[in-house]
């Protein structure tokens, strides 16, 4: 093995970085539309569900972790808007209100197809696989807090922010376990998969499964299986 090799390290903030990178991928086909990510990544010691809408996926495998996507009302709505408009729904059947399960379905769909095309990037470029539950929604009034304290040993958290096209706000948090990936030898890695061929299989599942929205009733489920 060569030293040059040897030097070649895949850390936390490149994973952020694919992470980053598969959001914007994503929503910029999704809505036809250009989000920003700043340039400035924030280290932070907690995660959690803030209002107006957030979102979570868990995942695992050859390393753990949670993302959270939380949105203000009008950002979420910005979004699914631009998505619902581009798929040729008429804008007069539109939901009104970011409280819609429609919204949360929508929402819910979209990270599903973001954390997809993480997860794809993962196997291609780190030789490894992860598996993901499916998106959990909340809308909410107030913030609730995630613990991964149990399942990560070593967790590191980091926080972004994300700019739409109307320069609406929304946050990404990234728990994982610290982890580093060092290059062995040279492998050729396939090319990355089209966000529109990752919508039209969502779209194909959609008869079948719906992105989760937790009712009102589940929440306090929910929340203990993330060891609050």
């Amino acid at each position: 093995m060569s030293s040059d090799n040897k030097d070649v390290v895949y850390g936390t903030e490149d994973l952020l970085m694919s992470l980053c990178n598969s959001v914007t991928r994503v929503l910029n086909v999704a809505t036809q539309s250009k989000m920003n990510y700043s340039g400035m990544v924030q280290r932070i010691t907690k995660t959690g569900l803030k209002p107006d809408i957030g979102c979570f996926v868990l995942f695992d495998g050859g390393f753990s972790g949670l993302v959270v996507l939380n949105f203000a009302a009008a950002t979420a709505m910005e979004i699914y808007e631009r998505y619902m408009l581009h798929m040729g729904m008429p804008k007069s059947e539109l939901a009104s209100s970011h409280t819609s399960d429609e919204v949360s379905n929508i929402m819910g769909e979209l990270m599903n197809q973001i954390v997809g095309d993480f997860t794809g990037k993962v196997r291609r470029e780190l030789q490894t696989n992860i598996t993901q539950n499916q998106p959990k929604m909340l809308v909410l009034t107030k913030q609730v807090m995630l613990s991964v304290d149990t399942p990560l040993d070593r967790p590191e958290m980091r926080r972004v922010t994300f700019y739409t096209e109307k320069n609406n706000i929304f946050y990404l948090e990234l728990a994982i376990d610290r982890t580093e990936f060092i290059k062995l030898y040279d492998f050729d890695s396939k090319e990355e998969a089209d966000p529109d061929t990752l919508m039209d299989m969502e779209h194909a599942n959609q008869a079948e499964a719906k992105a989760p929205i937790a009712e009102s009733d589940d929440n306090d489920d929910l929340l203990k299986s993330l060891g609050m």
